[in-house]
């Protein structure tokens, strides 16, 4: 066990941690040359078509030190904010982590928070200058950041370049020499913690774990505590490209088990594997409950595509843990989910991966958070609401409290003033300013965490011309004027477009919303009102005109009451038609209301 080192890498969005890996990869030839090509660890094509690793990615590499044979296995995670609880997970497999920081970027914000992460979990942490070897690179200045956030000397800050390959052999001789061993015991009960799994439709579903105590062999009886439930370990391994089956694997190293069970819901990442005939009384705790941030509503085209796209988001599940659902319904749209997500990037790519993975073309609703509304009859039981529709008439509520999160911002000192006005203008309350460097400050807001969910990051990136970085953590709920702003096309309302919103902003809102759908909502052979409602009072309207048939083409010439006959039939028709039409909204007017600002 004193030759197994565990470490995953952190840092922030676009730091190199993926190229630095694939490095790390080739120089202790665990790829050949032909198996190489950049990003590696990064497999689904979404990853690397955006250039962003969305799953943490496990591999084990060998490497002779001072001639003894040590196994590494690194685990690659993510860098954005909406993905950190893949970083949570993978911090909790490991016993170090290297902290990478980008030369010509210096220190941002998911930098600090991911280190945070790691210093709670007792990591022994390796800083690495990354891109030493670009023009534009400030190593000495990013040096003393690092050392001025971890306390450390400058010497053992390592430099290094991904794209060069130079300064690999320090970052190895660094993970060798100060990463502890993993401390366990091989002769106690099995104990293992599994930390990720993926759906294979023809092996069922594979799970990875991290054993702690005792051992786990090929053919072994096991239970998974969560459930209760028993298997057989039908083949261990370790995961280096490819997977390679092992007889066993033994305390403080991380592998995959393949059981055959091909229900996705009963393997719970974070859960402990032990053995069936003598279990371990003690559970592993795991890493940190995941916390959905952005709640909408997943619905398929095709109605009764219901059901596959229930196995779908379960398979999905598996591979992405972050992701909450449960079934609701909708009068507009028919049967779906309301989803829970860590942020907007991850709703994105949970609809693109449905999309690619599972070919399920779905529509999203407009996302929103979590709400808690009071009524007077009962001002002190929370009513819990998750989708606009679920709000008590206005008349009946006592308050509403909407989710709070501390928003930390890390910009140049030239921007510092649009980057304020844009948190005041989302209703954010400044409570600290820090210059890290005379460059560089720290601002630091308390928001409602509904005005960050729809364009809030697209528009820090501009004000600042893409020099913010941005994390944020709850921090409880506050009492909030909201109301609910529905949406009624040719008088009946489409409750997949309702929205809670403050009540300072719901007429322009409103206003925009119906002048959008206007230029969406295609032309009907009637006339189309849209209308923005709050209860019962409307508050904008908009109207989609008819088209309309020439129906006086023949009549050229003659008497005008053969005309008047004729439109006067027209009008009627058009009324009647009016009453029974219904009107089909297409699929970017639900995704056009998270774009108002365009």
């Amino acid at each position: 066990m004193k030759h197994i080192r565990n470490f995953c890498i952190i840092a922030h969005i676009d730091h190199g941690k993926s190229t630095l890996a694939d490095r790390l990869l080739s120089f202790t030839g665990t790829t050949t040359a032909r198996e190489e090509q950049a990003q590696l660890l990064d497999n689904m094509d979404l990853e690397r078509e955006r250039g962003i690793t969305i799953k943490s990615h496990a591999i084990q590499m060998d490497y002779v030190y001072e001639g003894e044979k040590y196994t590494l296995n690194l685990i690659d995670t993510p860098g954005h904010v909406d993905f950190s609880y893949e970083v949570s997970r993978s911090i909790a497999a490991c016993e170090g982590a290297l902290l990478i920081v980008d030369a010509a970027q210096s220190i941002q914000a998911q930098t600090i928070s991911n280190l945070y992460l790691a210093l709670e979990n007792d990591l022994e942490i390796i800083p690495i200058l990354n891109k030493v070897d670009l023009p534009s690179a400030n190593p000495e200045e990013v040096t003393d950041d690092i050392v001025a956030l971890l306390g450390c000397n400058a010497d053992e800050v390592i430099h290094a370049s991904g794209k060069t390959g130079f300064g690999v052999e320090n970052i190895l001789e660094a993970i060798i020499t100060k990463i502890p061993a993993p401390n366990g015991d091989i002769n106690k009960p099995l104990q293992a913690l599994i930390f990720d799994s993926v759906y294979n439709s023809y092996r069922g579903v594979e799970t990875y774990f991290r054993v702690i105590n005792g051992e786990i062999k090929k053919g072994q009886r096991i239970k998974f505590m969560a459930t209760n439930k028993l298997y057989t370990a039908d083949e261990v391994g370790t995961l280096k490209l490819t997977q390679i089956p092992k007889p066993s694997i033994k305390a403080g190293d991380v592998g995959y088990l393949i059981t055959g069970v091909k229900t996705a819901s009963e393997i719970k990442v974070g859960d402990t594997i032990t053995d069936a005939l003598n279990p371990t009384q003690n559970r592993i705790d795991g890493f940190e409950d995941v916390k959905p941030m952005v709640f909408a509503g997943i619905y398929p085209v095709d109605t009764e595509d219901y059901e596959e796209l229930r196995s779908s988001m379960e398979k999905l599940q598996l591979n992405d843990a972050s992701l909450v659902f449960t079934p609701e319904s909708s009068a507009a749209l028919g049967f779906g989910f309301r989803c829970g997500f860590l942020g907007m990037l991850h709703l994105e790519i949970i609809q693109e991966r449905l999309e690619r993975e599972f070919d399920m073309t779905v529509i999203t609703t407009v996302p929103n958070v979590s709400y808690h509304a009071f009524t007077n009859k009962h001002p002190d039981i929370p009513i819990l609401v998750n989708n606009p529709s679920d709000l008590p008439e206005p008349s009946k509520i006592n308050r509403v409290e909407e989710p709070f999160i501390k928003a930390s911002i890390i910009t140049k000192a030239d921007f510092v003033g649009p980057v304020m006005s844009l948190c005041i203008e989302k209703r954010g309350q400044i409570t600290n300013q820090n210059y890290l460097t005379p460059e560089r400050v720290e601002l630091t807001f308390d928001m409602p965490l509904s005005e960050i969910v729809f364009d809030f990051y697209d528009r820090l990136k501009t004000v600042s011309k893409g020099y913010a970085s941005f994390d944020y953590h709850p921090i409880g709920l506050k009492a909030s004027k909201l109301v609910r702003v529905d949406i009624l096309l040719n008088g009946t309302p489409v409750d997949a477009l309702s929205a809670l919103i403050h009540a300072d902003n719901a007429y322009s809102i409103g206003k925009k919303m119906c002048e959008k759908l206007r230029q969406l909502i295609p032309r009907q052979q009637f006339d189309i009102p849209i209308q923005a409602a709050i209860g019962a009072k409307i508050i904008s309207r908009e109207t989609v005109k008819a088209l309309r048939k020439d129906v006086t083409a023949k009549c050229y010439g003659g008497d005008i009451s053969r005309k008047r006959k004729l439109l006067e039939k027209q009008k009627k028709g058009k009324k009647r038609m009016r009453q029974v039409g219904n009107v089909e909204i297409p699929q970017q007017a639900f995704m056009a209301v998270l774009k108002l600002n365009d």
